[in-house]
Parts: structure tokens; C-alpha cells; sequence
């Protein structure tokens, strides 16, 4: 069964290497590690992707990770995805494909990319708002969120009261997406949570389809 370990540690020489050799120990096949984000504390925060032994369960490798000096896993769950971290290159390089769907093309890489459950895009004309393009496991309800508007840069959303996920622990980022009244945003049930360094990245992203919509 794959998992997707979140795990900060020192930013220095051998932490990750002692961490890759703790959950060894314990059970774990590691297939992929993506750096997340440097900290200007002396931290990382590093996304592993594993495999377990039969009959090993993820509690002992939290524990494994966690009793080495400085370690904390921060997020463990069953990663679906196939096994296979989809990284921001790769990314773009889908959507250079068909330029002029870019835009709906990244709502559905932004659950892979970022580890999330949905993803969705959402214009605001006047006093109304359209869903334009949704991933199969997005809300349906548009109501409640006009506050979202105008959308200046990348930040992390607070869902309305009324949202089907809004009570589940679902933490929610969005960017603009070439125009403050386009909107797009990723959804993630209970965690882990949305790092400064991943709002750089969905902003990031989201100019860059812009940009490449504008060539189709």
C-alpha cells in the first residue's frame, strides 16, 4: 500500500539519510522524495512517497521518524496517485500540450500536483459566479464566497458554512488565475496544511497556464 509521508527535519548534511534509513528499518520502501520547502528556521519540509511490507502499518513509521533528533512527521496518509509524485515541470509541460484548454488542464493536475482531493475554477461576473471547470470530487455549491473576489495573489480560502466540506477538515488554497475574477483553488480533506512555499507555487502555476492559454 502506498503512503505519503510529510516529514520536517534540519535542513542539514545526513537528516535525510538517517530518515530514509529509520523507515527502512521499519518496514518502509521509499520510491520518491520531493523537497516541500526550506525554512528560515534550519528546517525542511520534505513529501516521501512509500510502499510498506505486508502487515506494516504506517503508525510504526511514525513512530520510526519520529524518534530520531529533530524529526516530526506532520501528515501520513494512503496516496493514491499510482506511485508517482507529479512535479511542477511536468506539470507545465501538459499544458503547453493544448494551449487553449491550459487553464481546465491544470484543475485536473492540481490534485496530483499538490496532493489534493479537488480542484476547481470559478469566474465572478458582476454578481454572479459560474463554476467553469471542476474535478469529479469538488463541491457543487458556488454560494457564500464572493468575499474570495477580487483574487490579488495565491492565499489560503475559508470555505462557506453552507459547502459540503466545509465542516470535514478540508483546507482550501487559491491564485488567480490571469484575472482577479478568475479564480482557481484546491481542496484538501483534513490536511496536511498549506504551506507558504506551496501557495508560491500554486501562483506560480496559475500565471503560467494563464500565460500559455493566451497562446492557443
Amino acid at each position: 500500500m502506498p503512503y505519503l509521508l510529510r516529514v520536517e527535519l534540519p535542513d542539514v548534511p545526513g537528516s535525510l539519510g538517517r530518515v530514509a534509513s529509520a523507515i527502512g528499518e521499519a518496514g518502509g520502501d521509499i520510491e520518491a522524495i520531493e523537497i516541500v520547502e526550506h525554512r528560515r528556521d534550519g528546517s525542511a519540509v520534505d513529501d516521501v512517497l512509500l510502499e510498506t511490507a505486508p502487515g506494516v502499518m504506517p503508525d510504526s513509521l511514525v513512530s520510526a521518524c519520529n524518534q530520531l533528533d529533530g524529526v516530526r512527521v506532520l501528515w501520513v496518509s494512503r496516496y493514491g496517485a499510482g506511485g508517482q509524485l507529479f512535479l511542477d515541470l511536468e506539470a507545465v509541460e501538459a499544458l503547453t500540450q493544448n494551449p487553449r484548454k491550459a487553464c481546465d488542464e491544470l484543475v485536473d493536475l492540481l490534485p496530483i500536483t499538490f496532493r489534493a482531493d479537488w480542484a476547481m475554477r470559478i469566474r465572478r461576473s458582476g454578481d454572479t459566479l459560474k463554476v467553469l471547470h471542476r474535478t469529479s470530487a469538488a463541491p457543487h455549491s458556488t454560494d457564500g464566497h464572493r468575499d474570495w473576489f477580487p483574487a490579488k495573489q495565491a492565499h489560503r480560502l475559508e470555505l462557506p458554512p453552507d459547502w459540503e466540506h466545509a465542516n470535514d477538515g478540508t483546507l482550501v488554497a487559491g491564485a488567480p488565475l490571469g484575472d482577479e475574477d478568475d479564480l482557481l483553488l484546491f481542496g484538501r480533506r483534513g490536511g496536511p496544511d498549506v504551506l507558504d512555499s506551496e501557495l508560491a507555487r500554486l501562483g506560480h502555476l496559475a500565471a503560467l497556464a494563464a500565460s500559455i492559454a493566451k497562446t492557443g
